[in-house]
């Protein structure tokens, strides 16, 4: 366990790491293809949070071709993250959005905005 805790990325990770649960993130991941990599984005809604320091992990749910409904964990720490990028902040009263699978369409995907003070 102690050669997990020493071997935590050197990328400071907590500059992007200020999302929620409830909030629309797009993930930029690196993918490899054989002798290719490349990065894809992933746009969607934050549905839970798990784990603690470098076994956090965060599920990101959108609606796919279809209307059908597409779940992807994402560890925070993990080496083929680029970057995530908030697109919008949403509002919660609970920590698990395991209800939203239950949803079709637009529905699927509606959570109060937060309202900014000022």
């Amino acid at each position: 366990m102690s050669q997990l805790a020493e071997s935590t990325p050197s990328v400071d990770v907590s500059t992007w790491f200020t999302f929620r649960v409830g909030d629309t993130i797009k993930v930029h991941y690196r993918i490899s293809e054989g002798s290719k990599t490349r990065i894809q984005p992933y746009q969607g809604l934050v549905i839970a949070m798990k784990g603690s320091s470098n076994t956090r992990t965060f599920t990101v749910r959108h609606i796919g071709q279809g209307g059908i409904g597409v779940e992807r964990i994402f560890p925070v720490y993990g080496p083929n993250i680029v970057k995530v990028e908030i697109v919008k902040h949403g509002q919660t009263r609970q920590a698990k959005l395991y209800y939203l699978r239950g949803r079709v369409g637009k529905s699927a995907l509606k959570v109060k905005d937060l309202k900014t003070k000022g």
